[in-house]
């Protein structure tokens, strides 16, 4: 099974909608694949702590509102035809006089002729659907989704409405709320030249000390470099965002426990020797130092071994 088929799965897995036998494949799959590995971990961690966010209720005054416009729209609605109530009454009628079978059978046949006839009337009335119309004008945006499909009874004609989605463009300074929530959303695009171009901007503001915040709440600018230095697929990505974290290294233990996480783990050698980089005006701390040691010895990239050894032999050891 290749990675992309594996991912794919991964999602399928997390809700529970994976085929068992597709699962022995995926199993086998990670078992030797560090990466998907870590991708399904993340996906799990995600979706618990999704979980314990609590259930948003409609609020009192849409629910209202919602059974206000229902109201309104079946008091709109026209009343039956003369033709619908006659046929009622009709039909009512035979079931009071069921009782009398010569009777009953009498008015059977000319209930028969008369629903035939009432049938027949209703469709040659009936309103027309306008034909179908071909889509040959693309521009005005994508379609989205299908709303609603009807068929005219006894016809070909079939009416399809349809949503399009319909690009726009902001403009506006980094400074801009609107502007960097759009960005912040751009580092999580399906598209790897809009992830790339939008955490290097994020993180210019960064580098620039610019309101790069990250809330409790899990938003803010920092918050997001975090997020793509760990889960980003992309290295030039995960250098981008190790850039604009660089000030706060040695301010904040979540940067710091995270330059250290893409020392350890991070399969680019390139990051990797960056996040070394960045670990220079902390190498006092002893966790640093700590991870610096196994690196140095433990580590299967001789390049990303030297450096850590370098690095250690810069300063004095801390016991």
């Amino acid at each position: 099974m290749k990675c992309e088929t594996a991912q794919q799965n991964i999602v399928l897995v997390t809700y529970g909608e994976l085929p068992d036998q597709d699962m022995a494949s995926l199993e086998e799959h990670l078992a030797q694949c560090e990466a998907c590995n870590r991708e399904l971990k993340a996906l799990l961690a995600m979706h618990e702590a999704l979980a314990y966010q609590p259930v948003v209720d409609p609020s009192p005054n849409l629910l209202a509102q919602s059974r206000m416009r229902l109201d309104e729209e079946l008091d709109s609605l026209p009343p039956h035809g003369w033709l619908v109530r006659l046929r009622s009454g009709l039909y009512g009628w035979l079931g009071q006089i069921q009782g009398a079978p010569a009777l009953a059978t009498l008015l059977l046949g000319v209930g028969f002729l008369g629903g035939n006839f009432t049938y027949r009337y209703q469709i040659a009335h009936q309103a027309k659907l306008p034909p179908a119309v071909v889509i040959d004008n693309l521009t005005r945006g994508t379609i989205a989704n299908i709303s609603n499909i009807a068929q005219t009874p006894n016809s070909g004609i079939v009416q399809v409405t349809y949503n399009r989605v319909r690009p726009e463009t902001v403009q506006g300074s980094l400074d801009d709320p609107q502007i960097r929530q759009l960005l912040l959303l751009g580092a999580n695009a399906a598209n790897n030249g809009v992830r790339t171009s939008s955490v290097e901007l994020l993180a210019s503001e960064c580098r620039n000390g610019h309101q790069c915040l990250g809330e409790p709440d899990g938003s803010g600018i920092r918050n997001g470099l975090l997020v793509s230095l760990r889960y980003d697929k992309s290295p030039a990505v995960r250098l981008a965002a190790l850039d604009g974290l660089q000030p706060y290294v040695a301010q904040d233990q979540r940067v710091r426990d995270a330059v250290l996480e893409a020392l350890m783990t991070d399969s680019n050698a390139t990051v990797r020797t960056r996040a070394i980089g960045l670990l220079q005006p902390v190498e006092s701390d002893s966790s640093v130092r700590q991870v610096l040691r196994t690196v140095s010895t433990e580590d299967v990239n001789p390049y990303i071994r030297t450096v850590s050894m370098h690095e250690l032999a810069g300063t004095a050891d801390i016991q």
